[in-house]
């Protein structure tokens, strides 16, 4: 794979508590710079990233919701999904209630997804939903992956990375299975080289959620 086809898969991302404007700023320039697929920022900072990008960018912005724990009240991510699409978002990865699936309440996990889908649809934004399989066993991944659908939801992702680990490519293999072709899957966390990118994208993850996105093209255009 050519570096400029990986820039394709990218969503580069800044979501440290300390992020600062001007980092958002550079995030923006780079990914203009080397044609990533999207911007992910803190949400108090899309605004600054449309205006960074400047008009007729391709680079999507997008931001989290409910994040990184997932267990705010329903009304309230509706409400930040609300804000972010007004401020500019073109994607909202938004997290799982983990909680509330832990304790088997999954109707009102799809219900909350469901709701959040309906409206970034309508307002053409994307949905992505953050599931943490860090902290669920297979078989709850794949009824996570199984409330993600009847949610349609737009893509599933793997991680905020913020838990004890990122992406594994076990885990996309395992989503891929289960998941219908028209459901896409982004991998992120802890996908810090050009190899590690190849394994997730041969595994069946159509984005990848990366803060290491210009170590990793640069690395491959001096190697």
């Amino acid at each position: 794979m050519l570096a400029q086809e990986l820039a394709a898969y990218i969503d580069h991302t800044q979501l440290r508590p300390d992020t600062t404007a001007g980092q958002v700023a550079q995030l923006c320039h780079e990914a203009r710079s080397y044609g990533f697929a999207a911007v992910c920022v803190p949400p108090c900072y899309v605004q600054l990233a449309l205006e960074t990008l400047g008009p007729g960018t391709l680079v999507k912005v997008a931001t989290v919701v409910g994040f990184p724990l997932g267990y705010q009240h329903a009304k309230v991510k509706f409400l930040e999904t609300h804000q972010a699409i007004a401020d500019g978002a073109n994607e909202i990865d938004v997290v799982m209630n983990i909680s509330a699936f832990k304790s088997g309440r999954y109707a009102e996990v799809e219900n909350e997804l469901s709701d959040l889908a309906k409206f970034c649809h309508l307002k053409e934004a994307q949905l992505k939903v953050i599931i943490e399989t860090a902290l669920l066993t297979p078989a709850e991944i794949e009824k996570a992956c199984a409330l993600c659908v009847a949610a349609e939801a737009d893509y599933v992702k793997t991680s905020t990375g913020f838990a004890a680990r990122g992406a594994s490519v076990e885990d996309i293999l395992l989503m891929r299975r289960v998941l219908p072709k028209n459901v896409k899957i982004k991998a992120s966390g802890g996908i810090k080289t050009f190899a590690d990118a190849e394994a997730f994208i041969q595994a069946g993850a159509d984005r990848l959620g990366c803060s290491a996105s210009v170590n990793i093209m640069t690395h491959e255009q001096n190697s």
